[in-house]
């Protein structure tokens, strides 16, 4: 048996956290279930449904946290997410990616294997046009948002670009099913102030809205309008005219999310087990087990008002230990320091002690493991282990 198959096994029968092998991603189930909960309640209260994106979670025990006791409405971000979650029942799906030819033949190959709907994402006339040519390969019709452009983040069409009716045109002629638009407000996480985000909730609305308008006053019945960020999610006040909201790391939520201004520290699920395998007083350092490999490289916070460094770090009970953060990281060593500025003195953190780190990206952090440890507020109990899929 490898380290690795080894390991795993070590942790595979471990019924509390210090039987763990770390660096170990753990899940804290109340606080998962409450985010669920909480973005849930509110999508209700605006009249529209919730499409959550399992791109930060991957893991079907998650997935039925939030669709309870049948399956719903998903987004994914690859092809491999869609295979997975149709193996556990899931049948209508966005996958929010753009198309490729290549991609959307792989796509429209799955649809007809499995009889899930999954939706495709375009935004140009040559994706539009190679919709004819997979409808014919495949023998299934193609349903296709047009991707919108409402913040200068990311790919898309402006509300006002002419290649919209020309995208949408082209897309029937392919002989596609045109459901809507679809929109995602990348802006939201640069900011920090709730006026800012309401703001940038308010826009991704109308730009979504105006483009539906333009595509059915020239003949598109365009049913879907679909748009969603983390943080517009939770600071829309007023959805008229939408029909779904996505979003991901709401489930999870993580330090650049607190960073925004959409959770509190509290509110944060996913941690790293790691444990101090030394330390260099005279330079105010621990070092522990968890590197960028357990951690990711993300550095989302770095242009936040508050830099995190590579992550907060808590006891292992999961309580901040204030001002201290991972610093430095390399490979699969940590670097422990209080935060530059603060004054504050490094607790003592003799060799052996576990600690958890906060993440800067859930996602990120979440895509470094196998599988979840799942724990319960503080206690160092080990309710169960859920497997993570990986892969596109």
């Amino acid at each position: 048996m490898n380290k690795r198959a080894a390991n795993l096994a070590v942790s595979e029968t471990a019924t509390t956290i210090d039987a763990l092998v770390t660096p170990a991603l753990l899940l804290d189930r109340g606080r998962l279930e409450r985010n669920i909960q909480g973005l849930a309640e509110r999508a209700k209260k605006l009249g529209v449904v919730l499409r959550p994106h399992m791109k930060t979670a991957k893991s079907i025990d998650v997935a039925r946290c939030a669709f309870h006791p049948e399956p719903g409405p998903i987004t994914v971000s690859t092809i491999a997410e869609a295979e997975y979650f149709a193996g556990h029942g899931f049948r209508d799906m966005t996958y929010a990616v753009g198309i490729s030819p290549a991609s959307a033949m792989r796509a429209m190959e799955f649809c007809r294997r499995t009889g899930v709907d999954l939706k495709l994402l375009l935004d140009s006339v040559g994706q539009a046009d190679a919709l004819a040519g997979v409808r014919q390969a495949i023998g299934v019709t193609p349903s296709v948002f047009i991707e919108l452009d409402c913040d200068d983040h990311r790919g898309g069409l402006k509300p006002d670009d002419p290649k919209l009716l020309e995208v949408a045109n082209r897309v029937v002629e392919a002989g596609a099913n045109l459901v809507g638009v679809l929109a995602h407000a990348g802006e939201s996480y640069t900011l920090s102030t709730p006026d800012a985000l309401i703001k940038a909730a308010e826009n991704e609305r109308s730009a979504s809205v105006r483009a539906a308008e333009t595509l059915r006053a020239h003949g598109h019945a365009c049913p879907s309008i679909s748009l969603g960020s983390t943080p517009t999610a939770h600071f829309a006040e007023n959805l008229e005219g939408i029909t779904e909201l996505r979003a991901g790391v709401y489930m999870f939520f993580d330090l650049v999310q607190h960073g925004v201004g959409v959770c509190a520290i509290d509110d944060i699920a996913v941690s790293v087990l790691a444990t101090v395998i030394g330390a260099k007083p005279e330079k105010g350092w621990v070092l522990v087990d968890a590197g960028w490999m357990a951690l990711s490289r993300d550095r989302g916070t770095a242009n936040q008002q508050i830099d995190q460094g590579y992550g907060v770090v808590c006891d292992e009970k999961g309580r901040v230990l204030e001002d201290v953060i991972v610093a430095q990281a390399s490979q699969e060593h940590g670097i422990l320091a209080t935060r530059a500025g603060s004054g504050k003195y490094m607790p003592e953190l003799p060799l052996g002690t576990r600690v958890r780190i906060l993440p800067n990206h859930a996602c990120a952090m979440a895509a470094q493991h196998d599988y979840y440890g799942v724990v319960n507020g503080d206690s160092p109990k080990i309710e169960a282990r859920w497997e993570r899929m990986r892969g596109w």
